[in-house]
Parts: C-alpha cells; structure tokens; sequence
C-alpha cells in the first residue's frame, strides 16, 4: 500500500485597508457519466461525487472520504483529480451558502491517499481534510441571523431588485465597520468572514464582500464574490468586491469603499467606471465568464 500526502492552502495578504483572502484556483472539468480528468482518472458518478464533497463543505465536515475502484495505477493522477472535483464541488449552485459563500471562507484543505491491489484492479481511498475560518455552530448563527434581519426587510412581491439590493447594501455598509488591526489578530482569517461582519461588525474587504453574497443570495438576488486589485489613495491593494444582478442585467457595487468614503459611489457602476480604480484578477476577465455574466454597459439609475 501506498500513502502521499499533499498540503494544499491559501495564502491571506492583509493590507491596512484591504485584504484579498486568494481562493484556490483549480480547474474544471467536462460533464458524463464516465468523466476523464486532466489526471487521467476515470470518474463513475462524478456528480454523486462532487455533492458528497459540496455538502461535506457546506456541513464543515472534518474529513471527506471518496471511495472508488479502478484497472490500473492513477497514484500520480490523484492529486490533480481531487483538484478538479474540489473545483467542481464549488461552483455556483441554487443555494445561498455554497459556490462563493463556501470558496471564500476555507483555507484550502489537506489530501491523503492510500490504493490496495485487488483481483480487478485498484481500490482507492481518498480523504479530503478542509481548514475552515469559522465552525458549524458559528455557520448556523449566521444562517439565523441573516434569515432574522431579511425577513425584518419585508420585501414583498412588489419589491423590485433594486429594493432588495439597496436595502442590504445600505445595511451592510451601515452595520459593518472596516477591520484596521487584524494584522496584529491571531484570529485574522476569520475577518474575512459573514460571522466577523455579522457578530463582531468588523471584517475587512472579503467579509464584506462574502456576507453582501450571503444575504442578496438569500433575498433572490444573484450576486458572485470578485477579487482583484483596487486603487485606494494611490496605491494598488489586494480587495474583493460583488458583482449584482438587478433587472437582468450586472453591476459592480464596493461596500467596503462606500463604507470607507461614506459614498454610494460604488453602487451599481458599470465596467467603464470601475475600470478606472478596479481591476479583476484573471479569472473573472475570460470569454466564458464574461458572458455568463455581463456587465451592464452603463450605471445604473433608479
């Protein structure tokens, strides 16, 4: 039998105004019954697979362990395979608190693997250890929280999406104060986090970022977490900011900006406005994603 061990995490940069917790980048890969990864590993039941990671992580479980069979050797395949499923596990799904709620509030995860020889082949047993900033319990406050503080929002079927989107962009930017000393905080991935903005009312600009994400997912309101680098006083910083869907159609909104400048001058802008002081990371700039979700070619006007 054979075991490797692979570390895999996410390096968190705090800046004095801005902070960019990197998420991991993995890649993708194609739909089928019998999926063929970039490791060569044959995959039966790839989406069975990738729900047992996605809810592992969405139920902050300490391990995750993937079982499968094989005709030959993939021991050098596996890490990259773990990779692609972890991926796919984080993609964007029709719940509030997986897709970008889970991605930017982990810190990468740890992987070992074991094969036995058997009459047909290969027996493999894979276990993903995650590194979470919060805690199951600590999750489940947010979740009674945010549900106590939309629904006090009464958004009714006359609500427009630009009630929804004001109303939690305002009470974010009014309730959530920037984090100035988590460089000196032991504790200072959790700043990244909804519970921080939420418990403790301070976060720096992903917690912002992940808990605007959490309360428009929860209002109906499509929303992604973007990361990049932004201008702030002349000097180029590490942030995360939102994209929102409102009337079909994207805008960039910056609530820890605003916060900062007690503005709305980054609410519902569009990429010719905030080209000139945000910048994405590489990611959210291709074709596909581009067209998944475009960006409205003016701001926008109530």
């Amino acid at each position: 039998m054979k075991l490797r061990v692979k570390r895999k995490g996410l390096t968190i940069i705090c800046i004095c105004i801005l902070l960019l917790a990197a998420a991991i980048v993995m890649h993708g890969f194609h739909q089928g019954k019998n999926t063929h990864t970039r490791s060569g590993v044959v995959i039966k039941n790839r989406e069975k697979i990738v729900q047992t990671i996605r809810t592992g992580l969405r139920e902050h479980s300490r391990e995750i362990t993937i079982r499968f069979h094989a005709n030959r050797d993939h021991m050098d395949g596996i890490e990259v395979m773990v990779s692609e499923l972890m991926e796919a596990a984080l993609e964007e799904t029709s719940r509030a608190d997986e897709g970008d709620y889970i991605r930017y509030q982990y810190g990468g995860y740890e992987v070992r693997y074991s094969h036995s020889k058997e009459d047909k082949g290969y027996l493999y047993r894979v276990r993903i250890i995650p590194r979470y900033y919060t805690d199951l319990a600590e999750e489940q406050w947010v979740s009674d929280e945010i549900g106590r503080i939309v629904s006090a929002m009464d958004f009714s079927w006359r609500s427009t999406d630009y009630d929804k989107v004001s109303a939690i962009y305002d009470y974010v930017c009014q309730n959530v104060s920037y984090d100035v000393v988590h460089k000196n905080n032991d504790g200072k991935h959790r700043k990244t986090t909804a519970y921080a903005a939420l418990k403790y009312r301070t976060a720096v600009c992903q917690g912002y970022s992940v808990l605007l994400y959490r309360m428009l997912r929860e209002a109906g309101i499509e929303t992604r977490v973007i990361t990049g680098i932004a201008k702030v006083k002349g000097n180029e910083e590490l942030h995360a900011w939102n994209l929102v869907c409102v009337d079909g159609a994207y805008y960039n909104v910056d609530a820890t900006l605003d916060k900062a400048l007690g503005s709305r001058d980054y609410f519902l802008r569009s990429d010719a406005a905030f080209s000139k002081d945000h910048w994405r990371d590489e990611k959210f700039t291709t074709d596909p994603f581009c067209a998944h979700y475009p960006v409205a070619a003016h701001d926008y006007n109530n």
